[in-house]
């Protein structure tokens, strides 16, 4: 029986404006409209998983941060399903346990490790200052223990970002183009990295309707998760269309077919 051979892993990512980050959130909303029930129960189920694992007794901390690769995933499957006119389907949701459990779990598993990196590091560089802080007292060691705990806090916001970048196209990657949890991991800090005003703009973007979403009562995030879904395929197709031979329109767009060629005149 012959094995399928495996995709190689594509180069390095193109050019994307700024401006596009909101074409990637417009082609969010757009695959979300195509289906709103079966992606708002998705979003509840994706919610409650990751609740419940947190819950979980013992290894609860570390259960939810491995597991939301494998779940972005299967919901990027599903904004791919709809991409193609095919139908949405609940269980699109857990399409990563099916076709790529072993790698989309290996990169739950670095971002897991990536966040305690992150937190030791914090630790350890504002530790010392409060540390230093609480022995010399009085009014400047305060001064310096707080000093420090804002430095510590301060490193750990810069690591999560980076971490955040590492994460961000990797589901994409693994699932939708079979590149290694840690090359696919590599290759979305560098393409964050490559159009990072693109990013920033997003993250901002990002920012202000995850505080719109939790207004009422949180329901909000039942539309905000799939929309986001749908803005990460667009800003993977948009930024690794050049180079995988996707079509350079965002998912959802109207861009229409090339006609085919015409046949040669006949003698």
């Amino acid at each position: 029986m012959n094995t399928p051979r495996p995709l190689p892993p594509p180069p390095a990512p193109g050019d994307v404006a700024p401006g596009h980050a909101l074409q990637w959130i417009s082609a969010g909303w757009r695959l979300f409209m195509q289906a709103p029930g079966t992606w708002a129960v998705q979003a509840l189920i994706f919610i409650i998983v990751i609740t419940a694992l947190g819950f979980l007794p013992v290894l609860g901390w570390a259960a939810a941060p491995i597991a939301l690769p494998v779940l972005v995933a299967g919901m990027l499957a599903g904004a791919q399903a709809l991409d193609r006119g095919q139908a949405l389907r609940v269980d699109h949701l857990f399409e990563g346990l099916r076709r790529h459990p072993g790698n989309l779990l290996l990169v739950g598993v670095f971002h897991l490790l990536g966040l305690l990196l992150a937190a030791m590091v914090a630790a350890a560089s504002g530790g010392s200052a409060m540390l230093t802080g609480a022995a010399i007292g009085a009014f400047a060691g305060m001064g310096m223990a707080a000093g420090g705990m804002m430095l510590g806090m301060l490193v750990f916001t810069v690591l999560w970002a980076l971490l955040m970048m590492a994460l961000w196209f990797a589901p994409a990657l693994v699932m939708l183009h079979g590149v290694a949890p840690l090359d696919a991991m590599k290759l979305s800090a560098r393409a964050c990295v490559h159009n990072l005003l693109a990013f920033i703009v997003l993250a901002v973007l990002l920012y202000v309707l995850l505080w719109v979403a939790m207004l009422p009562a949180g329901l909000g995030m039942l539309i905000l998760i799939p929309v986001i879904a749908g803005a990460l395929y667009a800003a993977w197709k948009e930024t690794f269309s050049p180079l995988l031979g996707l079509p350079t329109s965002p998912a959802g767009g109207d861009s229409q077919p090339a006609p085919p060629p015409s046949e040669p005149p006949r003698p």
